[in-house]
């Protein structure tokens, strides 16, 4: 597996590269955005670990600038910032997993083993196309139209209303929203997933109602 380490401490990448290289994945270092921003110009990797902090581009901008691409290969962020408001940053920028520093190395390599996963499964998903009344999701183009329509949303959104349209017409709770969705353990007494579901319902039911709250529990998706 090839992971691009993007990282400007070289304490910090030492480690990661040599416990990576111990669990058998083939690592290579950028040590700023602009040397990262030319690697993933020229190579496919299979996940990207990267601090915010960097010097030059940071993390935020080019993670921004990936997904802008159309670059939607997994991305770790590893970062010293460690509030709320920081994660939910850069989750809304297009990362899929944030990890505080300091962290345990077992955590790193469970996460990194769980995006890589989610990741193949989409590429081996053999439907090519989602569908919920009118809406229709294209997974491979990151694409939402409703009758032929395109919706602007943003990586979050995006997430959210594909997760839902993928267990359509069952209820799902708030707490499996948070783990599938931003992919790291929020207080539970957080009301982001209402907050990004009323985004969601502002820019996808314009013609049609699609999302249900289910008192109590969370949201279900009907056709």
């Amino acid at each position: 597996m090839n992971v691009l380490l993007i990282e400007d401490d070289k304490r910090i990448s030492d480690f990661i590269i040599k416990g990576l290289e111990e669990n058998n994945f083939t690592v290579h270092l950028a040590e700023t955005g602009e040397i990262a921003r030319e690697l993933l110009q020229d190579k496919l990797w299979d996940i990207i670990l990267m601090d915010i902090m960097l010097p030059g581009i940071d993390g935020i901008q080019l993670t921004k600038l990936m997904r802008f691409k159309k670059n939607y290969t997994p991305v770790l962020m590893l970062s010293a910032l460690s509030t709320t408001e920081d994660k939910v940053n850069a989750l809304d920028s297009g990362a899929d997993d944030y990890l505080v520093k300091p962290f345990h190395f077992k955590e790193l390599i469970s996460r990194v083993n769980a995006l890589t996963r989610r990741s193949k499964f989409k590429y081996d998903e053999t439907e090519k196309t989602l569908t919920c009344g009118a809406l229709v999701i294209s997974p491979d183009e990151h694409k939402v139209t409703e009758d032929g329509n395109f919706i602007e949303l943003s990586p979050r959104e995006y997430k959210l209303v594909l997760y839902l349209v993928e267990n359509k017409n069952k209820v799902i709770s708030r707490t499996q929203l948070l783990t599938a969705v931003w992919g790291i353990n929020y207080d539970n007494n957080t009301n982001v997933v209402d907050v990004y579901v009323s985004y969601l319902r502002n820019k996808i039911e314009q013609n049609n109602k699609y999302i249900h709250t289910i008192k109590g529990t969370g949201y279900m998706i009907k056709d």
